[in-house]
């Protein structure tokens, strides 16, 4: 089993469409996969999730999500909230596992890299499952402090950063875009795994599974 770990620069960067490429160029590998989403929030009991969305695009249907809350906040803070309990690193590590059988696990985190995701981050969860961090960062102007501080993070814990995604490329991109494509990996020393086109997660799921496999380099496969 390979585990990656998907995680923001911020919240609203693309976190979901990249898990679902990274999905379906798995499974056009020949890779069966899994996916993980340890805590939902903004989603009322009964809706879809990042998870359903997911399923839509690729076909994927070993999917986990093991808590939901019903206001769009931070995990930790809409769990108090709505008075139901914090999500636990133990529990969501075994979870995790449970997934072992299948060729690839991804597992898609809320927001940023710090934001809590019950009694433990993101990073938390890395650095217990000895996993590499795919960060998706935003095209314009700002991603590039946002991603450095997510990388720096990263490295100053001893976790592996398997690379960055934009995970929204406009289709008429400005100049801070146009420049940011160039200096997201020299500010950052982490290469460029993919860029992800705008709209993709409104595509069928014959297109998007179709073409997910051209949005990131030829040569990596996580």
């Amino acid at each position: 089993m390979s585990i990656l770990l998907i995680s923001g620069t911020s919240t609203d960067v693309g976190k979901t469409v990249v898990t679902a490429a990274l999905a379906a160029a798995a499974r056009a590998a020949g890779r069966s996969v899994a996916v993980c989403k340890p805590a939902q929030t903004g989603v009322a009991p009964g809706e879809p999730g990042d998870l359903a969305e997911i399923t839509r695009l690729t076909g994927v249907t070993r999917t986990l999500e093991l808590a939901r809350y019903p206001e769009p906040l931070a995990p930790d803070t809409a769990a108090r909230r709505a008075g139901l309990p914090l999500l636990g690193l133990a529990e969501t590590v075994a979870a995790i596992d449970s997934l072992a059988d299948a060729d690839l696990v991804l597992v898609e985190g809320a927001g940023g890299l710090l934001v809590r995701m019950g009694e433990f981050t993101l990073l938390d969860l890395a650095e217990k499952l000895g996993a590499p961090v795919l960060v998706v960062a935003a095209a314009g102007l700002g991603t590039l402090n946002h991603s450095e501080l997510t990388t720096r993070t990263l490295a100053a814990a001893g976790v592996a950063c398997a690379g960055l995604v934009i995970g929204s490329w406009p289709d008429a991109p400005d100049l801070a875009s146009r420049c940011n494509r160039d200096d997201l990996p020299r500010v950052t020393g982490t290469e460029l795994r993919g860029v992800i086109p705008a709209g993709v997660g409104d595509w069928t799921r014959e297109r998007f599974t179709a073409t997910a496999a051209s949005w990131f380099e030829a040569v990596w496969r996580p």
